[in-house]
Parts: structure tokens; C-alpha cells; sequence
């Protein structure tokens, strides 16, 4: 029997699919979790098997609780997102995920790629391998990344500021500059979008 956690904030995706998976012979979801928090927490209880993370879960993002179950654990990981980005998925593979798959992927697909992870195989869906062999050069500057970088950690402007060592109306005009390049209407979707494409 193969032992799940199973971690997506979205409750009636998580018990849809938790209940899907229940119908085959050889899975069992041992325990679910909502957070990231919660997900690495409950890995370190139960140690099932493999997670099936949810990579936009807050608060911090599936690929960090798989890092940090990773660190602890054997437990393998498997990614679920909406829409991957060519840089999520190399830090995803380099921190030892075994699978990366998107939601549409129906339920008993799912089933058999838990199979084979478990059986020591990796999984990456084929239009996000193809997608990242496509992927776009940065636009933005090692200053407009780096003011990015700090922003995405939900940092104000004057904080930004104190931690790069510039002035405030400077980080401004570095992160308007960021949005308008990468045509985003907050500095937090800008930052989100450089941290999914790998640039930060």
C-alpha cells in the first residue's frame, strides 16, 4: 500500500481528489493538509510514502515544503500546478521532486504516476518539458531582480530600500520599470512572475 499525504489549500479539489484516489486498490491518503506549514508538519508525523503538493499553496509555495520535506525525509514528492513556469520546474527538479504534473491531469493518470514515482521513476507532464526547452531570456536588470527578490518576501518599499541599500525613490522607479517590462500591474505579480520563470 502506498501511503499519501495529500496538501492543496483549495479544500473541495483536495477532497475530490483525496477521495479519487482512495477508490484504487494500492493508494491510501494517510493525512491532508491546507498549508505548507501544516503539509511539512504532518510529513514529519505520518512519513507516508509521497506528497502530492499543491505548488500555489500558501503560506510559502509547494516547492518549499517539498525542500524542506526532502531535507528530513525519504517521503517523494509530486508537484501539482496550474500553470508552470520553465524556472519552477528546474528548482523543482533539482531539489529532488519526482514528479510535476498539471491539475487537468485526471485522477487515474495521477494514480499511475504516484505508481511510479513510488517505484522509483520521475514524471515531468511533456508540455511543461516542452515549455521549458522553449523559455524566454530575462528582460529585467540585476537590480530590478534584486529589488524583486526582496519584495516577493511581502517587504514595503522603505524596507526594500533598507535591505538593498538604495533610496526609497529609487527601489520605486527600479520596480515600476520591473512591472512595466514584464507587463504586471503590482510589484507582487511582477516579483511572483520573475520567481516562476527562475530568475529569481
Amino acid at each position: 500500500m502506498i501511503r499519501l499525504l495529500l496538501a492543496d489549500d483549495e479544500d473541495l479539489v483536495r477532497g475530490a481528489l483525496a477521495a479519487l484516489l482512495e477508490l484504487e486498490d494500492d493508494l491510501t491518503v494517510a493525512v491532508e493538509a491546507a498549508t505548507t506549514t501544516d503539509a511539512v508538519r504532518l510529513a514529519r508525523e505520518h512519513r507516508p510514502d509521497i506528497a502530492v503538493l499543491d505548488l500555489e499553496m500558501p503560506p510559502a509555495d509547494g516547492l518549499r515544503a517539498a525542500e524542506e520535506i526532502r531535507a528530513e525525509l525519504a517521503t517523494k514528492i509530486v508537484l501539482v500546478t496550474r500553470h508552470a513556469r520553465p524556472g519552477v520546474l528546474r528548482r523543482a527538479l533539482s531539489a529532488g521532486v519526482s514528479g510535476f504534473v498539471p491539475k487537468t491531469t485526471p485522477a487515474a493518470k495521477l494514480a499511475e504516476i504516484i505508481r511510479d514515482v513510488a517505484g522509483g521513476r520521475r514524471y515531468v507532464d511533456p508540455d511543461i518539458a516542452a515549455s521549458a526547452l522553449t523559455e524566454q531570456d530575462c528582460p529585467l536588470s540585476d537590480r530590478e531582480l534584486e529589488v524583486l527578490r526582496v519584495s516577493r518576501t511581502g517587504a514595503s518599499i522603505k524596507e526594500i530600500a533598507e535591505q538593498v541599500h538604495l533610496a526609497p525613490g529609487t527601489v520605486r522607479n527600479y520596480l515600476s520599470a520591473a512591472m512595466a517590462k514584464l507587463n504586471m500591474t503590482s510589484r507582487h505579480a511582477a516579483a511572483h512572475r520573475a520567481w516562476e520563470e527562475g530568475w529569481i
